[in-house]
């Protein structure tokens, strides 16, 4: 049976490789709440905007009555809340935004929500679901063995991160308290098309298109688990259908790599893919090899060493596995950025 599920956030990179997922893959209906800030990119989902299953309503999680308003009008199934401010070095250098959207927009979304619950049937209650998307910095930074698992302790380091542990505790509570049904899931680094080009892989492979520094923080040895974006949105609509009410599952590509490993890796690929000919974007950049673009600047402030999460609860209670492995998902990646390098969609 189709669900009419509403997606916050879902012209941001997740939130639009989710929704693509959910009209090519399932025949339910998506209702997408973006604000439409600098991260969101309405190219991403352009080819749905003629579609009767999809809709896109502009606006703000922050703006109690138009989620009121979304929820009589909409009636949803599910919630899966996306809607986030997430650069960490955009946290850093101004806070109260993350503040504003992380804390007090998943505040009032949950308030609307159990509001809503209270108006439907019990039917309808029993088969609604809010599903809060996390992320892996809230638990902080990990030595050099161990993995982030369901309970682990949280100990974000940076505003961003302890403004989404604050949104994650609020969900719980709402459940503990309301009994709210719903799941959360925190998910590792992320990578794929149409991501935004402040992040480390995007604009690593932009800078060396363009002939720029590559900056790579301090030097370069953090570690990260890296998930293709696709994997991630098949895993939540996972949770989301068969996950458990008040459960949190964490979502991990089992793939760790040093900062300075992928940006190696992306350069050795460019070096493959850029022809080199004359008026090759490589010729243009006046180098030759892309890596000698890369460039060691300060580290961040705060700046976690290595993350790494443990997935066995999904895939042995859910039956979700990662399946692309960084180096295909990494192919695809770049092929995809130097397909649409100086397109309208970036």
């Amino acid at each position: 049976m189709s669900k009419i599920i509403l997606v916050t956030g879902g012209s941001g990179f997740i939130g639009s490789a989710l929704i693509r997922f959910l009209i090519d893959h399932t025949d339910n209906r998506v209702i997408n709440l973006d604000k439409l800030t600098y991260a969101s990119n309405e190219n991403s989902l352009a080819e749905l905007t003629s579609l009767e299953r999809y809709s896109f309503i502009h606006g703000d999680i922050c703006d109690r009555a138009l989620m009121v308003r979304l929820l009589k009008e909409y009636q949803p199934d599910c919630i899966m809340h996306l809607a986030a401010e997430s650069h960490v070095d955009r946290s850093i250098n101004g806070s109260a935004e993350f503040m504003q959207t992380n804390i007090m927009g998943t505040y009032t979304l949950l308030e609307v929500a159990r509001e809503y619950c209270a108006s439907i049937s019990t039917a309808q209650k029993e088969c609604f679901r809010f599903h809060h998307i996390s992320t892996d910095e809230v638990y902080g930074d990990l030595e050099d063995e161990g993995l982030f698992s369901e309970e682990s302790r949280y100990d974000p380091s940076s505003p961003y991160s302890a403004s989404k542990a604050a949104s994650d505790h609020l969900v719980r509570a709402w459940h503990r308290t309301y009994g709210l049904p719903v799941v959360v899931s925190n998910c590792s680094n992320n990578y794929g098309p149409f991501q935004h080009r402040e992040k480390l892989i995007p604009q690593t492979i932009l800078n060396a298109l363009q002939g720029k520094p590559i900056p790579v923080y301090g030097n370069g040895l953090q570690v990260r688990d890296w998930l293709f974006v696709e994997d991630h949105v098949k895993a939540l609509y996972c949770v989301l259908v068969n996950g458990a009410v008040g459960q949190t599952y964490n979502i991990g590509g089992s793939c760790e790599k040093h900062n300075i490993d992928v940006v190696n890796a992306i350069c050795d690929l460019l070096e493959e893919l850029v022809p080199s000919s004359p008026n090759s974007l490589k010729s243009q950049s006046n180098i030759r090899g892309f890596k000698e673009l890369i460039t060691y600047v300060a580290d961040r402030p705060g700046h976690d060493r290595r993350y790494a999460i443990d997935s066995t609860k999904i895939q042995k209670e859910l039956g979700w596995k990662p399946i692309e492995s960084f180096e295909s998902g990494l192919r695809k990646t770049v092929e995809w950025y130097i397909s649409s390098f100086d397109a309208p969609k970036l």
